[in-house]
């Protein structure tokens, strides 16, 4: 028989990770109570970068049918702050649904977004141990192309959230691990990471919370839907399973969020072990105070 363990990360009442469900749910529920600000097409295999002020909800809709979205998240006003896949991976699990949240980077480590409603929650584990919206796997890209097939291919997500973020200051080192979003994946027996064709359907949406004002950015896939061999001696052009994502962004209003407030990051206040410096102890202290 199978021993299952419990998660590494546990959450004590009252951390970060004991999510107010009901204060969700109360977003998620009161649609009649929000305010479309903003509605964002993005044409397949192309990129496109947004902001969310914090308070707002944002939600990537499947506008035409089933399509693979890789999502990238920074502070809007401090890029260094990001999504932080692995960590994300570890705190809620490696694929994620409502009333999960998406974790910023060290030394920042706080929630930045939180799902809000999800139409594919109740998906849950294929036969073949699929799932969706994951954080297994992170986005193509030109480099891993060339080396598995030697050939110079410029249409993946790498370069896509590349050029998206361009017109806000940010470069191709910018660009971080991924939320695949309407992406299913798992590992196999020889715990390999394998992608499935996406469930998703026309008007499927992943919704979010923004916990800070946010910069986002997302892939359209070039791999559409992933229905097809992508590498491999049955590889072929993805290009007929395409389809375009819409973003959707709303203001909340104001009563909705009583009590909310922006999480703040841990205070630690320690020197990683290193002793503080003192500078009368420096060799040039006492010429300097001559």
């Amino acid at each position: 028989m199978t021993k299952f363990y419990p998660a590494a990360y546990q959450a004590n009442k009252g951390s970060a990770l004991d999510v107010n469900r009901d204060f969700y749910q109360k977003i998620a529920d009161a649609t009649d109570k929000r305010e479309l600000v903003q509605s964002i097409h993005v044409p397949i295999r192309t990129g496109q970068a947004w902001t969310v002020p914090a308070g707002h909800v944002f939600r990537i809709v499947a506008k035409e049918g089933a399509q693979v979205g890789d999502l990238n998240m920074w502070n809007l006003h401090n890029p260094r702050e990001r999504m932080w896949a692995s960590r994300t991976r570890q705190l809620q699990g490696a694929h994620v649904s409502t009333y999960d949240r998406l974790w910023s980077n060290l030394p920042f480590l706080r929630p930045i977004a939180t799902i809000t409603a999800d139409s594919l929650a109740d998906y849950g584990v294929d036969e073949h141990g699929g799932r969706v919206h994951d954080l297994l796997g992170t986005r193509c890209d030109p480099y891993v192309n060339k080396l598995l097939t030697g050939e110079d291919f410029d249409f993946h997500c790498h370069s896509n959230l590349t050029r998206a973020i361009m017109p806000y200051g940010l470069t191709e080192f910018d660009v971080h691990d991924v939320l695949n979003v309407f992406q299913c994946t798992g590992l196999n027996s020889d715990d390999m990471y394998f992608m499935k064709a996406c469930p998703a359907k026309k008007g499927d949406y992943l919704e979010f919370f923004a916990e800070i004002d946010l910069l986002c950015a997302i892939s359209t896939c070039p791999g559409g839907d992933l229905s097809v061999h992508l590498w491999g001696p049955e590889a072929e052009d993805p290009l007929k399973v395409c389809r375009p994502l819409g973003i959707e962004i709303y203001k909340v209003n104001e009563s909705l969020l009583e009590g909310w407030e922006q999480p703040k990051s841990p205070d630690y206040k320690g020197n990683h072990g290193m002793p503080f410096p003192r500078w009368e102890d420096h060799p040039d202290a006492k010429k300097a105070c001559r």
